[in-house]
């Protein structure tokens, strides 16, 4: 393990304990607000409720290193500092004419005139493009 990342994974536990001293703290005074003679059962849900917002940057390192471990990487990679170049722009694929079947005699006459008209728009539109 190198100096540059032992100096931020003590960084980030010092952040974490940090913030759970801060959160317990907070935690501590409304407790007292609690049982003060204005207290309601709001700051008991503070309480209970700050303890946990402490807890969750630790949580989140511990995840994140679970997390890494899982997929193999044990450091971050390291930014890049010049862009790859872009990929030269491709022409988007022209659609293939498909190929209208023409109805049988026993289908519907409406939806035989329809598909008719579907065809003959289709032509129309294949004429503009070329």
């Amino acid at each position: 393990m190198n100096g540059r990342l032992l100096a931020r994974r003590t960084g980030i536990v010092a952040l974490c304990v940090l913030s759970l001293v801060v959160c317990v703290g907070l935690a501590w005074w409304q407790w007292q607000r609690f049982e003060s003679a204005s207290g309601t059962w709001q700051n008991f849900g503070y309480v209970l409720q700050w303890p946990l917002f402490g807890l969750f940057p630790a949580f989140m390192f511990w995840r994140l290193r679970t997390l890494r471990a899982r997929h193999g990487e044990s450091a971050p990679a390291a930014p890049r500092l010049t862009p790859e170049p872009a990929p030269p722009p491709q022409p988007p694929p022209r659609p293939r004419p498909r190929a209208v079947a023409e109805p049988a005699a026993e289908d519907d006459p409406e939806l035989a005139a329809y598909n008719r008209y579907l065809a003959e728009l289709n032509a129309r539109h294949q004429e503009r493009q070329s």
